[in-house]
């Protein structure tokens, strides 16, 4: 039995870091994130000392975990089985990408927010300005989800995503993966399944030899997006992080103190904003996003909105795969054939 239960706990400990890291400002309250983000954090860090062999064991088994998936990714034989697959998907990346973008920048105009809850305008621009945003969020949403005057309209976003940065300043890191959307959508403009096609005004602003960035843009800031949400809520400010592991009972999953918990989901989820940056295992850390970013909305009953951004981004990155602006497809792609992973 104790067997059984350590094997549980040891596939889950790795591979659930979202159980342990929702977004904390979504599951928390105003009054106790204020007061965590005022207040002095324990560095996760300090409490590697008395559980060295502790952070060595799992840090190897994560070294394994890695070091399977890639060499999986780089078989041969698993490459070409998967290959017509991939390729099938690859080209609906960017629809995927541009209807992501503008569904949830109409739920951000329904919710009265900037890209999530606690960005809500009326902390963004004056009362006689909310009216005018909310409706440049709601004309931008619809006419990047149809695509028409896509570039246009994904111009405006950015304006708008200036003026968020204007006043939250760094702390809009957190969301630079609806600036790595806004660039796909800028450059690869409405695509082919769009109005800009039918009407033939794809090519406005002739981006066409800017177009292999779009995806490289989209990888890097949905990366630093994910490091950065993880510095911030168990880095910097590691009571958000610990304050969600005591108001959910995170430690009935998690046999951990609760900074060694935070420690882990820091440094886990830091490692996949390096592997979205670099364009490595890019598709494997998709679906294991993707897989309990789900589970949590489940177990902590948050608000979906929010999280569609981050769906929709791992679909398009996972479909999309490598090129040679990857790491991985850059060093070891073959021929027509990419890592599969």
């Amino acid at each position: 039995m104790r067997f059984l239960k350590g094997s549980i706990f040891l596939a889950v400990a790795f591979f659930a870091p979202y159980i342990a890291s929702a977004h904390e400002v979504y599951v928390l309250d105003n009054a106790t994130i204020m007061r965590d983000i005022v207040s002095v954090s324990p560095n996760p860090f300090s409490i590697v000392p008395s559980h060295q062999y502790e952070f060595i064991f799992w840090g190897f088994i994560a070294f394994v975990v890695i070091s399977t998936v890639f060499f999986m990714s780089i078989t041969h034989r698993l490459e070409e089985l998967f290959h017509p697959f991939l390729q099938r998907i690859k080209p609906w990346a960017p629809l995927v990408a541009r209807v992501t973008l503008g569904s949830c920048l109409i739920f951000c105009a329904y919710n009265g927010a900037l890209f999530g809850p606690e960005l809500p305008l009326h902390t963004l621009v004056p009362p006689q300005y909310i009216s005018i945003f909310e409706l440049a969020l709601y004309a931008t949403g619809i006419l990047i989800f149809l695509g028409f005057l896509t570039r246009l309209a994904a111009a405006v976003v950015i304006l708008l995503f200036a003026i968020g940065t204007y006043s939250y300043t760094l702390y809009m890191l957190t969301y630079a993966n609806y600036f790595g959307e806004m660039l796909v959508v800028l450059l690869l403009g409405g695509g082919k399944w769009s109005l800009d096609s039918l009407f033939e005004l794809n090519n406005p602003l002739r981006a066409k030899r800017f177009e292999p960035y779009a995806f490289l843009a989209l990888r890097v800031l949905f990366g630093i997006s994910v490091a950065f949400a993880s510095f911030f809520a168990k880095f910097l400010h590691s009571d958000l992080a610990l304050d969600t592991i005591s108001r959910y009972h995170l430690t009935n999953f998690f046999h951990f103190e609760p900074l060694f918990i935070v420690l882990g989901a820091c440094i886990i989820e830091i490692l996949m904003g390096i592997f979205f940056a670099l364009g490595f295992e890019v598709r494997h850390t998709s679906l294991f996003f993707l897989f309990w970013i789900t589970l949590s909305l489940f177990y902590f009953g948050e608000s979906v909105w929010p999280h569609l951004i981050l769906v929709g981004v791992n679909l398009a990155i996972f479909m999309y795969g490598y090129d040679r602006l990857t790491m991985e497809g850059r060093l070891f792609s073959r021929g027509k054939y990419e890592p599969f992973l």
